[in-house]
């Protein structure tokens, strides 16, 4: 293995954390704007600002806390970020999806990503859950790009990463029973995503409904990318906060995460309660 400054980085953001705390997550959660208070599900939480870790950034963009909560839902260990690096912040790709390599380290088998999304499909309300069955990257990079300057040389990674299986199966099939036992609205979807922070015209709406977007935002598919390369199981999903093309703002995004967080924790919450009864599914 080639050694490299950015492994050397991951090792030491996880190594401080873990002395933070005994417990070891299996599952990763990335938490999108307005979303932040799921964390307060987790129980016997150790919570620690970004701003503490090493080599973390601060997150800037309302409705993302900046913390890291490291607990147990139904009795499994869980790492949920409150809040994310966007790649519209300035923030190099790396930087973006460090915490996964990190939550990685920590010892994550499987990342759960969750997003507010502007709705494309007609046939998508605001205040709906979309399962994301794949994706579209429309960011003109990608996480992996240039392995060599962004210190991805090591046995972390394959040369080329297979995306035709993106987000398991075995997860969105959880997520729709768990959705409907649960009697919340949630549709199946592609996510597309795009640079930002401009929200999209409306001829790029139409584009985007062509290329076969459900849905779109700015954000969670670099995250997936890294996750797919470190052999991590990915969930997606995406609250649908407005109808993606018409007069909106930051605020009223964040606005309509926020009410939908209690319907948001028992969708995942059950999730967690069903994967700790299979246990092979991660």
């Amino acid at each position: 293995m080639i050694k490299n400054a950015q492994t050397e980085r991951v090792k030491k953001a996880a190594n401080f954390i873990k002395k933070q705390t005994d417990v070891r997550p299996i599952i990763g959660i990335i938490l999108g704007s307005g979303l932040g208070n799921f964390a307060e599900n987790i129980e016997n939480k150790r919570t620690i600002p970004y701003s503490k870790i090493p080599y973390f950034v601060n997150t800037t963009v309302k409705g993302h806390t900046g913390r890291l909560v490291i607990g147990k839902i139904s009795n499994l260990p869980i790492a949920v970020m409150q809040g994310r690096f966007h790649y519209y912040e300035g923030h190099s790709m790396g930087v973006v999806t460090f915490p996964v390599r990190v939550l990685k380290q920590l010892g994550i088998k499987c990342l759960f990503v969750t997003n507010a999304a502007g709705g494309i499909n007609p046939k998508f309300k605001t205040g709906d859950f979309m399962i994301i069955k794949d994706h579209i990257n429309l960011m003109g990079t990608n996480p992996l790009l240039n392995q060599a300057q962004n210190g991805f040389i090591d046995s972390e990674f394959e040369p080329f990463i297979n995306m035709t299986d993106a987000y398991d199966k075995q997860y969105i099939s959880l997520g729709e029973k768990t959705a409907s036992k649960s009697g919340i609205r949630a549709k199946t979807g592609v996510l597309a995503a795009i640079q930002g922070p401009i929200y999209e015209t409306p001829a790029e709406i139409k584009m985007l409904r062509r290329l076969g977007a459900d849905a779109v935002c700015m954000s969670a598919i670099p995250e997936v990318i890294m996750a797919r390369a470190l052999n991590l199981k990915v969930f997606g999903i995406s609250l649908i906060t407005n109808k993606a093309g018409v007069h909106l703002c930051h605020e009223n995004v964040v606005k309509e995460s926020e009410k939908n967080i209690e319907r948001l924790g028992r969708l995942l919450t059950g999730m967690i309660e069903r994967i700790k009864k299979r246990g092979s599914i991660y």
